[in-house]
């Protein structure tokens, strides 16, 4: 008996049944991610409305950790410059059922705690850097110092690389060959910047998302419409609340709630 040869035998037997092994838990986990079960829009209330937020926990929601908190009631993003990410919470409801977040009125409270920030809500989104939580496309933007709060921007450029997809106090179209025309709305800018509240009080926002229409309203006020006919445009997609990298800053978000609208 060669014993060289009995040792390196025994080796690969040894090797083969690892491999065995670790291929046997690869599928195993593989199959328990298919198996893990899709999370589900909440019921609606008697008056159409479901909850997005319970107030109390992340619980439907995902992002990075140590980025997102809940505090005295509200969803609280925080970051400072130097550890800046750009990503989102994203609502698990819309990442597992993307296609029934399409037509629908969304409400929430924002309040910035700093001076400093930048944020939005994405809607139609889609995930475009997992790892970081990023969701790209429409956004309803806000800023601490309020010199975006209140437009439509394309984050990320999903939406086509549009950047600033429709403009504070005005309405704009996007047609079939993706050109754009703006026409004023009934206020101008600076007056619906003056209906924004600064920061330490809390504004709320209407976002009506319906077919080809955009409509954003903060403080009762529209700031904004889009009505997009381009081959570009977002038909359905991911919720997110994003923070914005760059910036030392803190904001809360409260009251979250969305009604769906029948599909056009």
């Amino acid at each position: 008996m060669n014993p060289s040869k009995t040792a390196s035998t025994s080796r690969v037997k040894t090797f083969s049944k690892l491999c065995a092994l670790l291929a046997l838990g690869v599928l195993s986990n593989a199959g328990f991610a298919e198996d893990k079960p899709k999370a589900q829009i909440p019921a609606a209330g008697a008056d159409g409305w479901i909850s997005l937020f319970n107030g109390k926990d992340l619980a439907g929601w995902e992002g990075l950790e140590g980025y997102w908190t809940v505090v005295d009631g509200a969803i609280q993003c925080s970051e400072t410059k130097q550890n800046s990410k750009q990503t989102d919470l994203i609502l698990l409801a819309s990442k597992d059922n993307p296609e029934k977040f399409a037509n629908f009125e969304i409400r929430y409270s924002y309040k910035w705690v700093t001076p400093d920030g930048n944020s939005g809500l994405q809607i139609r989104g889609k995930i475009d850097n997992a790892k970081m939580f990023h969701v790209g496309g429409y956004q309803a933007d806000i800023d601490a110092g309020n010199a975006y709060t209140g437009i439509i921007y394309d984050e990320g450029g999903v939406a086509g690389g549009r950047g600033i997809m429709s403009k504070r106090g005005e309405k704009t179209v996007w047609d079939a060959e993706n050109k754009r025309t703006g026409t004023p709305l009934d206020k101008t800018d600076a007056e619906i910047k003056a209906k924004i509240k600064p920061v330490g009080e809390w504004n709320d926002v209407v976002v009506i998302v319906d077919g080809n229409h955009i409509t954003y309203s903060i403080n009762g006020q529209v700031t904004t419409e889009m009505i997009d006919n381009s081959p570009k445009a977002c038909k359905d997609g991911v919720i997110g609340l994003q923070m914005h990298a760059g910036h030392t800053m803190t904001l809360q978000f409260k009251d979250i709630k969305i009604k769906m609208l029948e599909k056009k």
